[in-house]
């Protein structure tokens, strides 16, 4: 049911934290990757040992801010697998922490371009492309930042809420052509780009003392969610945000 065998996976953003995790679970369950983030030699080295993990990937570096570097990342999947089956599009930037009020313009567009944009534009290149091929799936990593307000973070919410929001339309949109769209919106994950909030002494106590299962998550919290998605486990599910959080947002006030 979890089999990904013969499958092949872009996920971009995946040098590190949540999308490698990603990568290395779907590579786990057969599927071969294409691992993509701005930095060639980050990227290399994960490729390399999925590679000499028995795995299969390749490494292609993109900037997914980028127009011509996104249709690049699809055009290098074709050329090395002659098919693309499933896209996570987990690449996102936060170059600010504090109220938008006091928010730069370009910080504003900086998040929108490459958390939100730049998803609209590679599903529209990759999407075609698995529909040809008998179907696919895609995934948009979220947040559960998406559903809620925040002082500090808000602009970076309202880019999490909009690819939730797109999961919605590309499952209707694809559907009838075989593609699944799904989305995973995690709590505090503990890497490199939450570094700030974890970090926080103050912060990760009342997340920790928030959260039903007493702690923050891991990027392999992540992975096995999106091989679920992705495989035949979850045929009939499509459209659907899957928080991944812990039990934090379910949880009663104190």
């Amino acid at each position: 049911m979890f089999d990904l065998s013969e499958k092949v996976a872009v996920i971009t953003g995946s040098s590190r934290g949540i999308g490698r995790s990603i990568a290395e679970s779907m590579s786990s369950a057969g599927a071969k990757v294409v691992i993509s983030s701005r930095k060639a030699a980050a990227c290399e080295e994960v490729a390399a040992a999925i590679n000499e993990a028995g795995g299969g990937a390749i490494s292609v570096p993109c900037n997914v801010a980028e127009p011509a570097q996104l249709q690049n990342l699809v055009d290098r999947a074709m050329e090395a697998w002659g098919r693309l089956d499933i896209l996570v599009c987990n690449a996102a930037v936060n170059p600010y922490f504090g109220p938008m009020e006091t928010m730069p313009e370009d910080a504003y567009d900086r998040i929108m371009n490459c958390n939100v944009k730049s998803n609209f534009l590679l599903t529209r290149m990759a999407a075609p492309l698995m529909a040809n091929n008998g179907g696919g799936n895609i995934i948009l990593i979220s947040s559960i930042g998406g559903n809620q307000g925040s002082k500090t973070l808000a602009v970076y919410g309202l880019s999490k809420a909009a690819d939730s929001s797109m999961t919605k339309s590309l499952a209707i949109e694809w559907g009838s052509r075989g593609i699944r769209a799904n989305c995973i919106a995690p709590g505090l994950i503990k890497t490199d780009m939450s570094r700030a909030l974890w970090e926080n002494e103050k912060l990760l106590k009342n997340v920790e003392e928030g959260t039903p299962v007493h702690r923050i998550g891991q990027p392999e919290d992540i992975g096995g969610v999106a091989v679920f998605l992705a495989s035949k486990a979850a045929a009939y599910i499509t459209g659907q945000t899957i928080v991944v959080d812990g039990g934090i947002t379910i949880k009663e006030p104190a």
